[in-house]
């Protein structure tokens, strides 16, 4: 049966707020005094969600955490009315606070790890929502990560859910951020590549000195399992340390792959010779690596410009496409680099670039805001078609965003009781455009 891949792109929430939560993360700290603006960050994501189902990919939507997150917060002992919460927080505990009402769900490719049924041992697709133990205003996303997962994939016959694994940092997981999935063709049994930071149980090993390693090999081997992966189907490789230490905290900043492509830096895997050539076997000598030497881009241009956080995609013409954010064409090292590579003998023919800039803002390019799910037809047809991108869906949520979003948001606002009322306001409105029940705490109590 004929499979195909689709991206399901997270929706910005309407929070979306620039507070430097992100240690490691040299877009968010750099950032941390700017407004933001949450409508303008809407609709530059559904913009590239509509353009790639213009160009005949598989789109759908996933929607965002309800922030502020009133629940955790009273976890840690605020109490009184959800006003009387949000003022005792703003003024005993701004920080928290602000890690409450983070809008980093948007970022999808942390959402979960994804292994296809032509993968799994029961022919099912499995998803295991990220716990982002490293962060704490993302290790609060999982409970209803799962939950919208469960929405959207609501088909137990075709679709599995796990939980988060347990939220240590033994077991740290930023899920999809760290993996790729290789294939000849999306309906075919394939190769799992799973990339970690450090191994927890293991101390003789490398890891970063700057910058904590946010996922470890443990997570990644207990995800392979509990999705009943093959072992001559999955290829675990650690991330090099020193490149973690330059601020490429997550693999999809320094790499990224589909198909039989694998596009990254040269000095993005420790012992990344060995990493290609594990690769290479487990795809049985039919794999592509482009490799960008530092020569013509350093791994500084490559964290400041997303390079490598692109989408690569496969177009239903055969072309492979490299979808960019703005700020690769703004950097001449890297644009001199994908004009050179475009003219050249190489497996990516296209590019296509997005302004993302209030995303990119925050520390997230194109790939960041996706979680790709590859499905064969019947799988297409059992998930929930209302978050399937189309042209009204996309006329929907455009004038969702309008009624709901403001476009202007200071840290100092997450503190007003209005911006939660119009958050929970407008995503009721949004479980019901994209029918996905009762998914958030504010509507289960």
């Amino acid at each position: 049966m004929k499979a195909f891949e689709a991206n399901f792109d997270g929706l910005v929430g309407p929070t979306h707020n620039y507070s430097g939560l992100s240690f490691g993360n040299v877009a968010s700290q750099n950032n941390q005094a700017n407004a933001s603006n949450p409508k303008l960050a809407a609709r530059q994501g559904l913009a590239k969600m509509k353009a790639l189902h213009d160009m005949g990919m598989y789109q759908g939507v996933l929607a965002p955490q309800e922030r502020p997150d009133i629940f955790t917060l009273r976890r840690l002992g605020f109490t009184g009315s959800d006003a009387e919460v949000l003022a005792a927080a703003a003024k005993q505990a701004p920080r928290i606070l602000a890690a409450c009402c983070s809008a980093s769900s948007m970022w999808t490719a942390n959402a979960a790890t994804v292994s296809p049924s032509a993968d799994t041992a029961d022919g099912r697709v499995h998803f295991t929502p990220a716990n982002l133990t490293n962060k704490f205003h993302r290790s609060i996303e999982h409970e209803t990560t799962g939950r919208i997962l469960q929405a959207t994939f609501n088909d137990d016959q075709h679709f599995a859910h796990h939980p988060a694994l347990p939220g240590v940092e033994h077991f740290g997981d930023e899920g999809a951020a760290n993996h790729t999935r290789f294939c000849h063709e999306y309906g075919e049994a394939g190769v799992e590549f799973f990339v970690y930071g450090r191994s927890a149980f293991d101390g003789s090993r490398p890891e970063p000195k700057k910058y904590p390693a946010r996922h470890t090999l443990e997570a990644s081997e207990a995800v392979a399992r509990s999705h009943g992966l093959s072992a001559k189907g999955v290829v675990y490789a650690q991330q090099n340390p020193d490149v973690i230490d330059a601020g490429v905290f997550h693999n999809d900043v320094i790499a990224v792959g589909n198909r039989d492509v694998l596009f990254c830096h040269e000095q993005a895997f420790l012992d990344q010779a060995a990493v290609k050539q594990q690769l290479t076997d487990a795809m049985g000598g039919r794999f592509h690596v482009v490799e960008v030497p530092t020569s013509r881009v350093s791994v500084q241009d490559a964290v400041q410009s997303y390079l490598f956080n692109s989408q690569l995609l496969s177009l239903p013409d055969g072309r492979t496409l490299l979808v960019i954010p703005d700020e690769c064409r703004q950097n001449d090292a890297v644009w001199s680099y994908l004009s050179d590579l475009k003219e050249g003998d190489s497996p990516i023919d296209e590019l296509q670039v997005f302004d993302l800039k209030q995303s990119m803002s925050n520390g997230g390019g194109p790939a960041c805001l996706r979680l790709r799910v590859a499905m064969n037809e019947t799988e297409l047809n059992a998930f929930n078609q209302s978050t399937r991108m189309n042209e009204s869906l996309f006329a929907a949520l455009n004038d969702w965003v309008e009624c709901h979003y403001r476009d202007r948001l200071l840290e100092s606002d997450l503190a007003d009781p209005q911006l939660l009322m119009e958050s929970r306001t407008a995503l009721d409105e949004l479980t019901q455009i994209l029918d996905l029940g009762s998914v958030y705490p504010f509507q289960r109590v």
